[in-house]
């Protein structure tokens, strides 16, 4: 056992106005596993860099283990699967690689394939692998189920909760009870180390955050109180001053002998008031910043558009093949009004085609897909890759009212100072909620969602539940979170 110790961590990105880290204190133990939790944006994968010495900052991170990075990159994929091991660990020993690809289900026969042919799980098993081969090496797992199927993310996270030794970036809630212990959360004003898995985190987090709610309402009270009275001490001064210099107040006109009494008492009240107006402020100051950790989560308003049928869009019979191979067979499904569907099945089993088809796109089909005429649809794709340019330029290209999608974006935790940002600076998270607020911003008949969720932090998984519970748009979509899926599918249709 040992421990990684943080000392007044302090880091920004040089140009950048935000400022990541500021005398950041915590540590850690390489025996934990370790879940990373925060709002995208607030530094998990910067931190996971400065953990690998990859940037400057200042204070101390002390360490005496080796730090290792999922994912790892390959850099020509058209090599063999055993070529690609041996650039990235040519230290390997194979028996140990292969034992840890049989834990993670991995068939034999991958080791000649060019890597490129494997599935992305497959890859990202390989890669896990790899990774858990080497020994003595505190493990940095950044976000290793984005895209996978949910039968992989079962073998990922029973693999998971088998080891030790790691610090795992993963918004999905059901990965992170499974295979944590330990919880290290970056929250609005500080870093915290927690023990236990999500649910016991996110549990504590809402009594607290309940506790400071209701003590928020109490002190606006008191500060409301204070202000009130340091007004009414300013006023009376204000009074005693004006009859120094010979006007007439009602309640001091029978006490005036001279105006060097009035001088002086006004002088004692003005001093007074001072004094009493720093206490008030200073305290006033004390109570507002007792309320600066609260997560909050702001309701987002949808207005979706009701479509005059019921059947918005229907699948009777439908076999889809792209590249001339059949990917999908007999699928037949009814998407109806305020319906929320959700396509689950193995990577490659026609889950986003069945979503491009409806889109529009020409793939060959048999069987029967019914999209009726005037049918709006708002469309998320699975790349945010494409996203360039300025937030205003974006709005004005998709048509949407440019102030709607800000404040959507800034209930979604943008800062104002990101939203001035171009869009290649933005995290894949940011990026992602990007796509989804253009979306909310579009009113639509029918939302076909292709794995919305990718990269986005839990708490803004929670808000976009809750929307979707409050409004019921009718919605097709391809998730792979299964608390989220659960949530809000009345329907899951299996490939």
């Amino acid at each position: 056992m040992s421990l990684i110790q943080v000392n007044n961590l302090s880091f920004y990105y040089e140009g950048s106005y935000d400022e990541i880290f500021d005398q950041v204190s915590f540590q850690i133990d390489t025996n934990w596993k370790l879940g990373f939790i925060g709002r995208n944006g607030r530094g998990k994968t910067t931190f996971l860099n400065l953990l690998l010495g990859k940037y400057e900052y200042t204070g101390t991170i002390d360490a005496s283990v080796m730090f290792d990075y999922f994912p790892y990159e390959v850099k020509d994929q058209t090599e063999s699967t055993l070529r690609v091991l041996e650039r990235i660990n040519p230290d390997y020993e194979f028996w140990k690689v292969c034992r840890e690809l049989t834990l993670l289900h991995v068939s034999d026969d991958i080791w000649e394939r060019p890597f490129e042919t494997l599935s992305y799980g497959e890859q990202t098993k390989v890669l896990l692998g790899i990774l858990f081969s080497k020994e003595n090496h505190f493990l940095l797992i950044d976000e290793p189920t984005n895209h996978l199927d949910l039968e992989t993310r079962e073998i990922v996270k029973e693999y998971l909760n088998k080891k030790k030794g790691f610090i795992l970036v993963s918004h999905d809630r059901n990965l992170l009870d499974g295979c944590i212990d330990h919880v290290l959360s970056i929250n609005r004003t500080n870093i915290e180390v927690v023990q236990g898995n999500y649910s016991t985190w996110f549990t504590n987090k809402s009594r607290q955050d309940a506790y400071e709610l209701a003590e928020n309402e109490r002190l606006k009270k008191d500060i409301n109180r204070l202000k009130q009275a340091a007004t009414q001490s300013k006023r009376w001064a204000d009074e005693v001053e004006s009859t120094k210099i010979g006007a007439k107040s009602e309640k001091y006109e029978k006490c005036i002998d001279t105006r060097a009494f009035v001088g002086e008492k006004s002088k004692r009240m003005q001093q007074r008031r001072k004094n009493l107006q720093r206490r008030q402020e200073k305290e006033i100051d004390e109570k507002a910043g007792l309320l600066k950790n609260i997560e909050e989560k702001e309701e987002i308003i949808l207005k979706p558009l009701k479509y005059h049928q019921s059947v918005v869009v229907e699948a009777k019979d439908l076999s889809l093949a792209y590249n001339e191979k059949i990917v999908c067979e007999s699928v037949n499904f009814q998407v109806k009004t305020g319906m929320c569907l959700a396509l689950q099945g193995r990577n490659g089993s026609g889950k986003s085609t069945i979503l491009k088809k409806i889109m529009g796109e020409e793939i060959t089909m048999t069987g029967t897909m019914i999209v009726p005429g005037g049918v709006i649809i708002s469309y998320v794709p699975q790349d945010s890759s494409f996203l360039k340019g300025n937030l205003r330029e974006y709005a004005r290209e998709c048509g949407i009212d440019e102030s709607l999608f800000k404040q959507f974006l800034r209930k979604l935790d943008f800062t104002r100072e990101q939203l001035d940002k171009n869009m290649e600076e933005f995290s894949a998270g940011q990026k992602k909620k990007v796509l989804i607020a253009r979306s909310l911003c579009e009113q639509a008949h029918l939302y076909v969602w292709d794995e919305p969720l990718n990269f986005i932090d839990i708490l803004s998984r929670i808000q976009i539940e809750e929307l979707i519970q409050r409004y019921k748009p009718t919605i097709i979509m391809v998730e792979h979170d299964q608390a989220f899926v659960e949530h809000l599918a009345d329907e899951i249709v299996k490939l």
